[in-house]
């Protein structure tokens, strides 16, 4: 597990350099204010009942016309809304949703992030020096419809599982790792914020930290504990889960790596030619010694 993994330097290194890049990511205290109340309890597998340590909700403001102005964000948005929640549900893609898959990848791919990216892979011989090539590429890992379990045809993809989330067939929350659609569907009442997940040993996150674990219930299903970025760029974390996934052929790659002041392990899960899941784990912080 985490503590036998060894840092990463390289990615630990480029991880940097596109956090650095990161011009689009919300700056806590300016573009957003969270609010992370009391510390979550221990929920069972299974289990779909959590005591609420949280009355308020987790985002308490985002500066949504930042959101709107900004075009990876924006076109983001627009797929939010385009996929059955439940697996064993077959996923019907219609030509406009391809289309905005495609204008979402045109403005990731816009972006100095994606462009350092794509200069890394190309380097390491994982990706086609042609722009278009890597379009295509990112399309298939992310967008490429499969079934993940099994039955009735193609249910899933890369992109649902990790930034829409979805639910084992109406059981149990999977994936889900994006503070856009967290933040959104908080506000429509579908999201109930229930506390922190505290990491062992370790004192209460702080309210800048831009990587949380967190647990909330969704639509009425309880996700025990998720991992997620707060604040990043799409392409950000883009960025990372596709370097990742192209360098490790392995089932589940688990990568360490210090980020700006976070320890972190990145997980990425394949699903065939494609990404099953990806999420950050945070392991610690240099605020820490502050509390």
């Amino acid at each position: 597990m985490a503590s036998s993994l060894v840092l990463n330097h390289e990615l630990s290194k480029l991880f940097n350099q596109l956090w650095d890049a990161d011009v689009n990511r919300f700056v806590p205290g300016k573009d957003y204010k969270i609010s992370l109340q009391g510390k979550a309890g221990y929920v069972p597998t299974g289990s779909n009942f959590a005591k609420d340590s949280a009355s308020k909700p987790l985002f308490s403001c985002v500066n949504e016309d930042r959101l709107k102005s900004i075009k990876s964000f924006a076109t983001l948005i627009s797929l939010l809304d385009n996929y059955e929640m439940s697996t064993g549900v077959a996923e019907v893609v219609t030509p406009d949703e391809i289309a905005e898959n495609n204008r979402f990848l045109d403005a990731v791919l816009e972006t100095k992030i994606m462009q350092l990216t794509h200069e890394y892979l190309v380097k390491k011989n994982l990706c086609k020096p042609n722009l278009k090539d890597f379009k295509s590429q990112l399309y298939g890992i992310w967008f490429q419809l499969y079934t993940r379990e099994g039955g009735k045809g193609a249910d899933s993809c890369g992109f649902e599982h990790v930034f829409v989330g979805e639910s084992r067939r109406g059981r149990e929350i999977m994936g889900f790792h994006n503070w856009v659609q967290f933040y959104l569907q908080e506000k429509r009442n579908h999201i109930d914020y229930k506390g922190y997940v505290a990491r062992q040993n370790k004192c209460r996150p702080d309210e800048d930290d831009q990587v949380l674990n967190l647990q909330f219930s969704w639509k009425g299903l309880v996700k025990p504990v998720g991992s997620t970025f707060i604040g990043v760029s799409p392409e950000f974390e883009f960025a990372i889960f596709t370097v990742i996934f192209l360098l490790s052929q392995e089932k589940v790659t688990r990568e360490l790596v210090r980020v700006e002041e976070y320890e972190l392990q990145i997980v990425v899960y394949r699903h065939g030619r494609y990404i099953g899941t990806a999420y950050p784990l945070l392991l610690s912080s240099n605020n820490e010694d502050l509390y």
